[in-house]
């Protein structure tokens, strides 16, 4: 799942452990995720979400494979 953390984070002009700190996760969890080594949970997304003000879609982009959709 490709993410735009990282370009959000830094427009603001935040460092990871300050973002981190916001969101109360590590710097490393915030590395992990912005590198694409990690997906957040479901309410950790969320958290992501409010902190910039945008929809989950719009931060993190999952790319369909089509072995799930409906027929």
């Amino acid at each position: 799942m490709e993410n735009k953390v990282e370009k959000l984070r830094k427009s603001l002009g935040l460092n990871q452990e300050d973002f981190a700190r916001s969101i109360h996760v590590s710097r490393q969890t915030v590395s992990a995720i912005e590198t694409g080594k990690y997906n957040p949970s479901l309410e950790l997304a969320f958290v992501i979400s409010d902190f910039f003000g945008r929809p989950i879609e719009e931060i993190f982009i999952h790319e369909r494979n089509g072995e799930h959709e409906k027929k």
